[in-house]
């Protein structure tokens, strides 16, 4: 294969010749519904490189999460369904029809603004599509992130709390309700209860322009890597976990915290 080729055009002729007769039976097999898990593997492949501040890893994995579309555009291309160049003019089109203060002569005064026309105009593409202020949320999208994106449309309509201590008083509301439940020990209430919740937390975030799904997965982050200095630390003294008391892995939780703190300073 030549490696002379503009490379994405290398990359499109490479994936033509896998799933070409002679090519790869694996990849000659794939469908759009095969492919489904991989696309969302390599992207949050590419958030953990984000997240370590590692380039080179970052350049790897947008790669392989670019491939992704580049598979998807080769089967549909097969059956004649679109081309890569369909998809490359479908999105620089949008870009263009989406940025008027860029392209046009509108003015537009910040990002917030922007974010709004933005709105605005997809509303305007989808016509009849989309009725509902809530429409266009992704239904498969992970559930902290979909219960953002949702206040997020519900408060661009007015419908959102005006000071922050209202939506904190909300947070509360829902533990008390929560802690009611528990005490009924009715299982569906309790989940109803834990949802609403969550819910109420996720609002919190977004007004105070945190990202629950970012703030969560940092949270696991650190969880694990203090458990893994607990497990390590317990394993160097010969000591099996379960056989460990509470407060001893508490005093190694501790300290794996303290380190972290030091760490950053």
């Amino acid at each position: 294969m030549p490696a002379e080729k503009p490379g994405f055009d290398r990359l499109m002729e490479i994936m033509r010749r896998l799933r070409a007769p002679g090519g790869c039976p694996w990849d000659a097999e794939q469908t759009h519904e095969s492919l489904k898990r991989y696309l969302l593997e390599e992207s949050y492949e590419v958030l953990e490189a984000i997240d370590n501040k590692d380039s080179k890893h970052l350049k790897e994995e947008l790669g392989d999460l670019l491939l992704q579309p580049v598979f998807h555009a080769a089967i549909a291309e097969e059956s004649g369904e679109f081309t890569m160049d369909d998809i490359l003019n479908s999105i620089c089109d949008k870009l263009v029809h989406r940025h008027p203060h860029v392209f046009g002569d509108q003015e537009i005064k910040d990002s917030a603004a922007q974010v709004e026309n933005w709105e605005k105009i997809k509303k305007l593409e989808k016509g009849e599509e989309r009725r509902s202020a809530l429409s266009g949320v992704p239904p498969h999208l992970p559930a902290l992130m979909k219960a953002q994106k949702i206040t997020e449309k519900a408060a661009r309509v007015g419908f959102d709390w005006e000071h922050v201590d209202q939506v904190f008083a909300k947070v509360i509301e829902e533990l008390h309700e929560f802690e009611e439940t528990m005490a009924e020990g009715d299982q569906e209430r309790m989940e109803a209860e834990l949802g609403d919740l969550l819910f109420a937390i996720v609002n919190l975030g977004r007004f105070l322009a945190l990202n629950p799904e970012e703030a969560l997965r940092k949270t696991i982050t650190r969880f694990t890597l203090r458990f893994a200095h607990v497990e390590e630390s317990l394993q160097a003294r010969g000591v099996q976990m379960m056989d460990a008391s509470l407060a001893e892995m508490d005093k190694l939780w501790e300290e794996a915290k303290e380190r972290e703190r030091k760490s950053k300073e």
